[in-house]
């Protein structure tokens, strides 16, 4: 998969792409990232990538040109025909698990990281297939929402992981939050691991981390249980925990 950035700040990626999932993905040809300079594209001499806004108020909006340029460029270049171009900006569709699963169906993702008081409104109407928020918060830019977006979006990706068990056992894989974790030592400071983890019985075991998922899925997040996809054993579970059995 192929992402390209479009951002007035490329210096802020170094440090995340440089280790980790991201690095190893890169390392091993799963993935491109490619980061354009916006100002690249602004042909006045001050590389001016934002006016003032028409009709008054505060703060600067950033011009249609350079993004259109940069936009068209990539695209010239890459000759992706399955491509998505998403403006980051909290007005977006709230990403979420489903939605990366949608996203890393793509051949190509271009991000362009919103600053300032916006964007023109000619980008939205005329240039982006869709407008993506990591959340209902305002961030300086986009440039930490698309670092999430890739970051998410990598973890789908086989080999992308150590182990393909990972991704199916993260949290909101199926729309549920994940089971507790328990390592060495069985016994730190008298709180000890379950001993149905140490049973060595696998069956008892399975069904202890789907009870605990659902429950944990339940005190923490219970809106989710209303779109997760539930089997019969589990649907039963919901029913104890709701009143309280244990």
């Amino acid at each position: 998969m192929r992402f390209d950035i479009i951002t007035v700040f490329p210096e802020v990626f170094e440090g995340v792409f440089s280790s980790g999932i991201i690095s190893r993905s890169l390392k091993r040809g799963l993935i491109e990232i490619h980061i354009s300079q916006l100002r690249d594209y602004c042909h006045d001499i001050h590389k001016k990538v934002d006016d003032r806004p028409y009709g008054g108020g505060r703060g600067m909006v950033f011009k249609p040109e350079p993004i259109f340029e940069a936009v068209e460029a990539i695209i010239q270049q890459s000759q992706e025909k399955k491509r998505a171009v998403i403006m980051l900006s909290p007005q977006g569709k709230r990403l979420c698990q489903k939605e990366i699963f949608r996203l890393a169906s793509y051949k190509q993702l271009i991000l362009i990281c919103g600053r300032y008081e916006g964007v023109d409104e000619r980008i939205r109407q005329h240039l982006i297939t869709e407008e993506l928020s990591i959340g209902d918060y305002v961030l300086s830019g986009g440039e930490i929402a698309a670092m999430v977006l890739i970051d998410t979006v990598t973890r789908t990706i086989p080999q992308s992981l150590g182990s393909p068990e990972s991704l199916r056992e993260d949290s909101f894989y199926n729309d549920l939050l994940d089971y507790p974790h328990y390592t060495r030592p069985a016994s730190f400071r008298g709180w000890r691991v379950p001993q149905v983890l140490l049973s060595g019985n696998h069956e008892e075991i399975r069904l202890w981390r789907k009870r605990k998922l659902l429950e944990n899925t339940w005190k923490k997040r219970p809106d989710l249980l209303s779109q997760a996809e539930l089997d019969e054993e589990a649907k039963e579970i919901i029913k104890e925990v709701k009143k309280g059995i244990k």
